[in-house]
């Protein structure tokens, strides 16, 4: 007897097709009855690689995974949308990355907050507080 496991992947259920757009991979909000997703069943859904997938989380900051106690990776059925949606720009529409994500941000209503490397802002935050001395140095000399 083989103690290999069974993977058997779900395919989400449509109440209603008349509301479903053909391009779409998930049905409308109303009519969805998960919640969460699979990494396996995000990757069916969207025909897209895990690697693809988690290469887009990395990059986009409003795009998160979760994960079960077992540990495996969890999408909320908004990150589904937002995954089909990206993928219908870049390949149909042919947009560029960046134009993609802006859309996906206007068309989804996602605050941009860009992450900033500290040590980036620190330099940025030296060399302001060198060129504010220099102005301060510059108005104390026509003072006198």
């Amino acid at each position: 007897m083989s103690s290999r496991k069974k993977v058997v992947f779900f395919t989400p259920k449509i109440k209603d097709r008349k509301n479903h757009p053909p391009s779409s991979g998930l049905p409308p909000q109303e009519t969805r009855e998960k919640l969460f997703y699979r990494l396996e069943e995000v990757c069916l859904v969207t025909q897209l690689p895990p690697e693809t997938i988690e290469t887009w989380e990395e990059e986009l900051h409003f795009l998160h995974s979760g994960r079960t106690r077992t540990g495996r990776k969890i999408f909320r059925s908004k990150d589904v949308e937002i995954i089909l949606r990206l993928k219908e720009l870049l390949e149909k529409e042919g947009m560029t990355f960046a134009g993609a994500k802006r859309q996906v941000e206007e068309e989804f209503g996602l605050m941009t907050t860009r992450r900033l490397n500290p040590e980036k802002l620190q330099k940025a935050i030296f060399e302001i507080r060198e060129q504010l001395l220099e102005i301060q140095r510059l108005l104390r000399s026509r003072k006198k």
